[in-house]
């Protein structure tokens, strides 16, 4: 891969990356779209990371479709696919590991302590592989995006990152890997997230401006489903995703959200621009 990347990029060519842990559906397809648009050569890696799943989550048993994705990718005239083993990541006695402080701790943080420490440590080893132009990341994963943004600055990667828009089912439901995991009830159950974001900007539509006060209402929606675990659902900034408090004109925000419906933890957000 090191040697092909540094073919192309002799010959002047622009690389885009879409790294990916499979399962491939729409909303990466729609990340190779943007990638082939802005960059010569399209290449797309998938790797079920080990080191970002807790000793608790479904590592063993995150959906995988090796065939599947390389059809589609086939069909969406991906150049190169970039499939490593676990072992040519992390070779034997691999002990280095990239951590982005602070912005990590909260949120996705608290409840996967390890999580981001895992997810900045292998895109910084994709990076040194691929040595990309351009990467494509979902908006969807709103916080792991910037927290490699934070990475790419501060460690001086010349590379510019793409956040591209939520791809959702035609209900709302924002698309996932982990989706496949919702029974159908919990699935009609699992759109209350979204219909909840959507509650908090009609709020801010009418022209609310405390975020602890539309926090406290969309919460609200949630005390009588016992059948969804919320884990937080807050206002952030869209540069330094800190948590809002009075929400100014001319900002951009995210509404975020995660909760757990029954075994399954989803997480969702939407991007609103204050006027």
């Amino acid at each position: 891969m090191q040697l092909i990347s540094s073919r192309l990029k002799s010959n002047g060519k622009i690389i885009g990356l879409v790294p990916t842990m499979g399962f491939l559906h729409e909303g990466h397809t729609s990340l190779i779209i943007k990638s082939k648009e802005q960059s010569d050569i399209t290449i797309v890696s998938i790797f079920v990371n080990p080191i970002q799943f807790a000793p608790t989550e479904d590592l063993e048993s995150y959906p995988r479709d090796i065939e599947e994705d390389k059809l589609i990718l086939k069909k969406n005239k991906v150049d190169y696919l970039f499939l490593p083993s676990a072992h040519e990541i992390y070779q034997q006695k691999f002990n280095t590991y990239v951590e982005v402080l602070g912005l990590t701790s909260k949120f996705e943080g608290e409840f996967r302590p390890t999580h981001f420490k895992g997810v900045t440590t292998v895109v910084a080893i994709l990076f040194n592989i691929v040595n990309p132009h351009k990467v494509f990341f979902g908006q969807k994963d709103a916080q792991q995006v910037s927290v490699i943004k934070k990475m790419i600055i501060d460690l001086h990667y010349d590379i510019e990152l793409f956040l591209c828009p939520i791809v959702r089912e035609p209900d709302g439901l924002a698309m996932s890997s982990r989706n496949v995991y919702l029974g159908a009830d919990e699935r009609r159950r699992a759109l209350l997230l979204y219909q909840s974001l959507n509650e908090a900007r009609e709020l801010i539509d009418k022209g609310e401006r405390n975020a602890l006060s539309i926090v406290k209402k969309v919460n609200n929606i949630f005390i009588t489903e016992k059948t969804i675990h919320l884990n937080y659902i807050a206002i952030v900034e869209y540069d330094t995703f800190l948590a809002a408090d009075i929400l100014k004109s001319g900002i951009s925000y995210f509404i975020i959200i995660a909760a757990k419906v029954g075994k399954t933890r989803l997480i969702d957000n939407l991007l609103v621009s204050i006027k």
